[in-house]
């Protein structure tokens, strides 16, 4: 017998939490070769910060440092 899986926000939560996400966010997805997303993921956690905030970080400063910017 399988138990049930608990999420951790009530359903008013859980809707409050997709509007504001649909609201202010955008998804990207990337694909990376196999290995890498658990390099960068050791990454991310050596520094401190997210997967996603790594990703953010990384590209922003290229785009900043090869004055790619408009």
């Amino acid at each position: 017998m399988q138990e049930e899986k608990k999420s951790r926000y009530t359903p008013a939560q859980a809707k409050a939490a997709k509007k504001y996400l649909t609201n202010t966010v955008e998804d990207i997805k990337i694909r990376v070769p196999k290995g890498k997303k658990e390099y960068y993921k050791a990454i991310a956690k050596k520094s401190g910060e997210s997967l996603n905030h790594l990703m953010i970080r990384a590209v922003d400063t290229l785009i900043e440092n090869e004055h790619l910017s408009e």
